[in-house]
């Protein structure tokens, strides 16, 4: 009887003890709760690809003016930074010695054509010979040349604009004596710039006139400044194999000014509706490229080729279509198949009630 009442005890021991055990090994493990995540959508963009470097802004037409001739400077028609039209007149020097040699110049030519007339009436009579004719003929040709040398002399002692532009600081004062070649004063047009920039030789297959370009100069660091390609030099530096590119920027404004610094931004393709994602959605994994899409609340690896970057964005190449929504914030704490909950934007969270 203690016997049975041992092995009874022991029975209901092993039930209590494997009972419960037995029935938690037939239950599955509860799934973790969805994380959460922010995601964003996968858009078509235009994207152009660009080559950056920097060049020197130069006036579209640029001259130092300087006199043809010697001479005492009388007038100066000009103010300093003062804007002019082409043929206006700027400097005045003395005319007095020039117009006298026009003077006497024509005089020479008066009597020369007198004796040339009276040698054509003898020829004709045959009093005279025709070396004679010719000799005269010739001194009148001679003494005409003279006169229209010194016309062209005296027109020279007043300098004109030859374009319209802005005029810079002059050199000289009222009075003073200048020498053909002498510096007056800088005349700048700036109505357009012309930009000279450099870009590596690896590019010239790409490169034609017609291309558009961005332009950023200190001055003015917020604003952008737009501008075409117009001339490609046609031959390389040899020491730094760079072709040089010429292009010319409106100037609205008279803002740009010649000698400054730009950084170029030249645009050599545009790619139309490019697939664009958000850069933070890129996994790197080894050598591998992933990306975290949203599928019925779970996220799938997905392995992507990339293309071009922009600040903020990057192309893809395969693996992601139109509208695919890929997780951008939580990467780190999900895996493949993981269930997801996407967070809205945080501009689309309704405010919190503030507490009184």
């Amino acid at each position: 009887m203690r016997d049975s009442l041992k092995s009874a005890a022991r029975i209901a021991a092993f039930v209590l003890l494997t009972g419960p055990v037995s029935i938690l090994a037939q239950q599955k493990p509860p799934e973790p709760p969805p994380m959460s995540v922010r995601a964003a959508p996968v858009t078509r963009a235009t994207l152009n690809v660009e080559v950056t470097a920097v060049g020197t802004l130069r006036a579209d037409e640029t001259v130092m003016i300087r006199p043809e001739i010697a001479g005492r400077v009388t007038t100066l028609h000009f103010r300093e930074g003062q804007t002019v039209n082409a043929g206006d007149p700027l400097v005045t020097l003395d005319q007095d010695e020039y117009k006298a040699q026009l003077a006497g110049s024509s005089a020479q030519v008066g009597l020369e054509e007198s004796s040339y007339r009276r040698l054509q009436d003898l020829q004709r009579k045959n009093l005279t010979s025709q070396q004679n004719l010719d000799e005269s003929k010739a001194r009148l040709d001679a003494a005409r040349a003279q006169q229209e040398l010194n016309r062209v002399r005296l027109e020279r002692t007043v300098i004109r604009a030859p374009f319209a532009g802005t005029v810079g600081l002059r050199l000289v004062s009222p009075g003073a004596y200048v020498k053909p070649g002498d510096d007056i004063a800088n005349l700048e047009s700036l109505g357009s710039m012309k930009l000279d920039f450099r870009v590596p030789e690896t590019y010239l297959a790409r490169l034609g006139v017609g291309q558009t370009l961005t332009v950023r100069v200190d001055a003015y660091p917020d604003q952008d400044f737009e501008g075409t390609i117009y001339a490609i030099d046609p031959a390389l530096d040899p020491e730094t194999r760079t072709v040089l590119l010429r292009a010319r920027l409106p100037n609205k404004g008279n803002k740009l000014r010649p000698g400054l610094f730009a950084r170029v931004s030249l645009i050599l393709e545009r790619r139309e509706n490019a697939l664009v994602a958000p850069e933070q959605a890129i996994v790197p994994l080894g050598q591998k490229i992933l990306v975290y899409r949203v599928v019925d609340g779970k996220a799938v690896m997905t392995p992507v080729k990339l293309g071009l970057r922009r600040p903020g964005q990057v192309e893809i190449l395969e693996g992601l279509n139109a509208g695919d929504l890929v997780v951008t914030d939580g990467q780190l704490k999900i895996r493949d198949g993981a269930a997801v909950t996407v967070q809205p934007p945080p501009e689309a969270q309704p405010p919190t009630a503030q507490k009184n």
